[in-house]
């Protein structure tokens, strides 16, 4: 009776007919499609510059690749070039990227040509952000702009949502990422339809802009660290252990971000707060080495190669060097995102864990550890789970990380996160 009352209380929404979700299919798979090759576009073009940048020019000058004066030289002169575009380019390239997250914001077309450049230069020039944040918000602007002058009768919040989905998908090289973000933006929301009805559209798009990055990039998660095996019980331990510790890490510098954002929004002009900021990095660049540079998963990959090719102290310093490079390109105005980054923290956090204790396995040290700091910066749970497990690769690896998230929860929810409102102050 009490089963049968809930029921009642709880209707399931009635499903979409096949008709009304049959138009959906070829605006997804061109959102998707155009999203990612947007995406693989700046990246490669990034990727063209930095080989110029950090092979070519110091070569032909006879300047040590990553001596400590080219570093320093190369990310100051990155916080001018950026500066110089935020300053001058229409648009400004966008709203400060300290109040933006992985959701989907619709800029005006006039931005976007200016945050992709932005973005370029930022990659290619060396500071600790990733594509994500920059790349979305173009997309979805694009999406937006052009769907409604192609098909101005499906409604307007339908390309948006598309094309947050195909950027997640080709930035993850899979659907799946994507449909868990959207399922836990859902979560709490009045559905209108079945969840999948729902999902139909974003996770089509999704799937098309993952297979696309597939086909042309061909582009991999997975470290090839040594497989884990059974789980056995000093692995729970671990995990148990690393990653509320990497939660508590990653809370540090989400705590101090609205007040490094401060002291780099009091400098006021562009042209001061960006080559400020680009200094700064520079500095904890030559003292954290080449791989705390940069968005970080090609870094990772090669911490990965040889996990006892560093001392425990060797991977605290790259540690604490990354998160306080993170936490100064996202307050000084770069334009980028903070997942890749937290990536290589938490991978580094975890392998120090090994280092210091041999029972702790590489695998399970990495993956506890990019789970927790990503929970701190993210606040994520279902993206930060999902990262965590496909960068190991083992399947065994999954119930050890869904234990570890609970404690490593409850450290980071209710708390602030490293986004801010527009007057600076954090949100929760």
């Amino acid at each position: 009776m009490a089963q049968d009352t809930a029921q009642q209380a709880l209707p399931t929404p009635p499903s979409a007919p096949a008709r009304a979700l049959l138009p959906l299919i070829l605006p997804a798979l061109v959102v998707g499609v155009g999203s990612s090759l947007l995406f693989v576009l700046v990246s490669s073009l990034a990727e063209r510059l930095q080989h110029v940048l950090w092979t070519d020019l110091p070569d032909a000058l006879g300047i040590g690749r990553y001596s400590v004066l080219w570093i320093l030289v190369m990310l100051t002169a990155t916080g001018i070039a950026v500066g110089l575009v935020v300053w001058k380019v229409p648009g400004h390239a966008g709203p400060d990227p300290a109040t933006l997250g992985l959701e989907a914001v619709a800029l005006p077309p006039a931005v976007l040509p200016g945050l992709v450049l932005a973005t370029a230069l930022m990659l290619a020039g060396g500071p600790s952000l990733g594509p994500e944040n920059p790349i979305i918000a173009v997309n979805v602007g694009l999406a937006l702009w052009l769907g409604r002058l192609a098909r101005p009768r499906l409604p307007g919040s339908l390309w948006p949502a598309l094309a947050d989905a195909a950027t997640l998908g080709a930035l993850f090289g899979t659907p799946v990422a994507a449909a868990l973000v959207i399922s836990e933006a859902l979560a709490g929301k009045p559905l209108k339809g079945a969840l999948w009805d729902n999902l139909f559209g974003p996770l089509m798009a999704a799937g098309a802009g993952a297979m696309t990055t597939a086909l042309v990039s061909r582009p991999t998660l997975d470290l090839g660290l040594p497989a884990m095996g059974a789980p056995r019980w000093p692995d729970l331990l671990a995990a148990l252990v690393v990653a509320p510790a990497a939660a508590l890490l990653g809370m540090c510098a989400v705590r101090a971000f609205p007040y490094v954002h401060g002291v780099f929004r009091r400098l006021g002009h562009p042209m001061v707060a960006l080559p400020a900021g680009g200094l700064v990095l520079g500095l904890l660049g030559a003292l954290g080495g080449p791989l705390t540079l940069f968005k970080g998963l090609d870094e990772v990959a090669e911490l990965a190669k040889d996990p006892a090719g560093w001392s425990a102290g060797q991977y605290a310093v790259m540690t604490v060097v990354k998160l306080a490079a993170l936490l100064v390109a996202a307050a000084c105005g770069f334009r980028g995102g903070r997942i890749f980054p937290s990536v290589f923290i938490g991978a580094a956090f975890g392998l120090c864990a090994h280092a210091l204790v041999s029972a702790v396995q590489p695998s399970v040290g990495v993956a506890a550890g990019v789970l927790g700091m990503l929970l701190a910066v993210t606040r994520q749970g279902w993206v930060s789970l999902f990262t965590a497990a496909v960068l190991v690769a083992s399947p065994s690896i999954t119930a050890l990380l869904c234990i570890a998230s609970l404690p490593a929860w409850l450290l980071v929810t209710g708390r602030p996160r490293m986004q801010l409102r527009a007057d600076g102050t954090a949100l929760r």
